[in-house]
C-alpha cells in the first residue's frame, strides 16, 4: 500500500488544495494498493505558477546546454537507482508482466533520458546563415516556455521520459500530469528529480482527473501542451489549444498492420515477433501491430501457426517472472475489450484461440490472448483500437493489395514488414503511410529517431533530435552588415 498525501510543486511537497483522493486498484487482485491526491484547479494553478517562475526568472533556461545535459544525466542515474522499485510499481498499477516492465517500461525510459543527455550538449541550438541581402542571420532555437506534459497509464515512466528529455534539454519547465490509473510511480520520479538537483519549479507533478486536466490545458500560463493518449481526448485537447493558439503535440491511437510477404518463413523468430508486436504489455500499447496481413495462399498456415504460438502464452499474476500476459488496467478496460470480442463474432470473425475471460483467473481483469480468423478489413475488430491482447489475421491477394489494406485505416502510427528479402521489405515499408515501419522486427520505434503518427494517430513527433522542434521556438536575428571604412 502506497499512500501519498502531497503534490510536488516548486521543488517541495505541498498539501493539496482539497482532501479529494484517487484510489489506485490492483488489476490483478482488484484490491486497493495506493492512494494519491486528486489535484484540483488550485493545485494546477500553483504548479503552473512555480513552472512560470522557474522559466521567467530562474536559472534553468539560462544554463548552457552542457549544464542542462549534466542535470539530465543525473536524473537518469537517479531513476536507474530506483529501477526495481519503478518496475514493481508500474507492474502493480498497470498489470504489465514484471519481466516486461523491467525492460519495456523502465529500461527504455532511462535509455530515453540518456539519449537526450547526449543530444543536449551537441545539438546545434543556433546557427548562422547568409541573408538574402548580404546580412548574416542567426537562427536560434529558444525554449517554448512552460510545458504541460500529460502522460497515459499504459507506459507512464517511458512517456514521461519522452517528454521530459527534450523539454528539459531545450530549457523548458514542466508540469507533469500523470494518469489517475497509474500515479504512484510519478512520486518516485519526483524523488529522482530532487536527487538530481534540478532547480525548484523545473519539474512539477500533480496527479488529477479530467476537470483539473482540462484546466491545465487551458491555463494561460502554459505555452505548450504535450499529450499522449486516446484519439478522443486528443481531439478535445487539440480543439482547446487551437482556440487559444497554444502549441500542442498529440501522440494518439493506432491500428497498425504487420505485413507478411509471400516469401516469409513461418519460423519461431517470426511468430515471437508477431506475438511481441501484438500482445506486449497485454496489448495495451498504441503501436500494437494487431492487424496481421497474410498472403491468401498461405492464410491457413499463418492462422494455425500464430494460434498455436499465442495459445502457449502464460497468463497470470504480473508480479510472477513467468507471466507473459497479465490483466488489463481496469474493469472498464476489460469490459471494453469483451465488447469488441462479442462484436467480432457478431460480424462473422472466428476466434481460433482465446476469445473471452480465462477460466483459471476468477479475480482480476484478465482477457485470454486471442486470435481471430475470417476477418476482413471492414469489420470493427479490424478498424477500432481494442487495447487488449487481441490480434486478427486478414488475407490479401498480392503486394499492392497488402499495402492498400495496411493503409486503409484512420490511423497511421506504426507497422512492420516481414520477408526473406530485406531490400524488398524496405521498399514495401516506404509505401506504408505510418510514422514508423520496421522490417523483420516488431520494434515500433528507435529512441534516436522521430516517432509519431499520420492521420488520427496524432500531430508532431517525439524521439530523436526532431523532438526538439516541439519544445522550441525559432527566432531569426538579422545582424547588421559590417560598416566599411574609406581612407582619404
Amino acid at each position: 500500500m502506497r499512500i501519498h498525501g502531497d503534490v510536488f510543486i516548486g521543488g517541495s511537497w505541498r498539501t493539496p488544495a482539497t482532501g479529494q483522493v484517487i484510489d489506485v486498484v490492483s488489476p490483478a487482485t482488484e484490491e486497493l494498493i495506493g492512494q494519491v491526491p486528486d489535484g484540483a484547479p488550485a493545485d494546477v494553478d500553483a504548479a503552473v505558477a512555480a513552472a512560470r517562475l522557474a522559466f521567467d526568472h530562474g536559472e534553468w533556461p539560462r544554463l548552457s546546454p552542457a549544464e542542462r545535459a549534466a542535470a539530465l544525466g543525473r536524473l537518469s542515474a537517479a531513476v536507474k537507482r530506483r529501477s526495481e522499485e519503478f518496475a514493481d510499481l508500474i507492474s502493480a498499477q498497470v498489470g504489465s508482466p514484471r519481466a516486461w516492465a523491467t525492460i519495456g517500461q523502465v529500461g527504455v525510459a532511462t535509455a530515453v533520458l540518456d539519449t537526450y543527455t547526449r543530444l543536449a550538449g551537441t545539438h546545434p541550438w543556433e546557427s548562422d546563415r547568409r541573408g538574402a541581402f548580404g546580412t548574416t542571420v542567426r537562427v536560434r532555437q529558444l525554449p517554448v516556455g512552460v510545458v504541460a506534459a500529460i502522460v497515459p497509464w499504459n507506459a507512464p515512466l517511458f512517456v514521461a521520459a519522452l517528454k521530459l528529455g527534450p523539454a528539459l534539454a531545450a530549457g523548458c519547465t514542466v508540469v507533469l500530469k500523470p494518469s489517475p490509473e497509474a500515479p504512484l510511480d510519478a512520486y518516485l520520479l519526483a524523488e529522482a528529480v530532487l536527487e538530481a538537483g534540478l532547480p525548484d519549479g523545473v519539474v512539477n507533478i500533480v496527479p488529477a482527473g479530467a476537470a483539473a486536466s482540462e484546466h491545465l490545458v487551458r491555463h494561460p500560463g502554459v505555452d505548450k501542451v504535450s499529450f499522449t493518449g486516446s484519439t478522443a481526448v486528443g481531439r478535445r485537447i487539440g480543439a482547446l489549444c487551437g482556440a487559444d493558439v497554444r502549441r500542442c503535440t498529440l501522440e494518439l491511437g493506432g491500428k497498425s498492420a504487420a505485413i507478411l510477404l509471400d516469401d516469409v518463413d513461418l519460423d519461431r523468430r517470426l511468430l515471437d515477433g508477431l506475438v511481441t508486436g501484438s500482445m506486449a504489455n497485454n496489448g495495451q500499447i498504441c503501436v500494437s501491430q494487431t492487424r496481421i496481413l497474410a498472403p491468401r495462399a498461405r492464410y491457413a498456415d499463418v492462422v494455425d501457426a500464430l494460434a498455436a504460438r499465442v495459445g502457449e502464452l502464460t497468463v497470470g499474476d504480473p508480479a510472477d517472472p513467468a507471466t507473459e500476459v497479465g490483466p488489463l488496467v481496469s474493469r472498464r478496460a476489460r469490459e471494453s475489450v469483451l465488447g469488441h470480442l462479442a462484436a467480432a463474432v457478431a460480424d462473422g470473425a472466428r476466434p481460433v484461440t482465446g476469445g473471452g475471460r480465462p477460466a483459471d483467473q476468477p479475480r482480476g481483469w484478465y482477457i485470454e490472448p486471442t486470435v481471430f480468423a475470417g476477418v476482413d478489413n471492414g469489420m470493427r475488430i479490424a478498424r477500432e483500437e481494442v487495447f487488449g491482447p487481441v490480434a486478427v489475421v486478414i488475407p490479401y491477394d498480392d503486394e499492392d493489395d497488402a499495402v492498400a489494406i495496411a493503409n486503409d485505416s484512420e490511423y497511421g502510427l506504426a507497422g512492420s514488414v516481414w520477408t526473406g528479402d530485406p531490400e524488398r521489405g524496405v521498399a514495401v515499408a516506404g509505401r506504408v503511410r505510418t510514422g514508423s515501419v520496421s522490417v523483420n522486427s516488431a520494434a515500433p520505434l528507435d529512441l534516436g529517431s522521430p516517432f509519431g503518427g499520420f492521420k488520427l494517430s496524432g500531430i508532431g513527433r517525439e524521439g530523436g533530435p526532431e523532438a526538439f522542434s516541439a519544445y522550441t521556438e525559432l527566432q531569426s536575428v538579422i545582424m547588421p552588415r559590417p560598416r566599411t571604412t574609406t581612407t582619404a
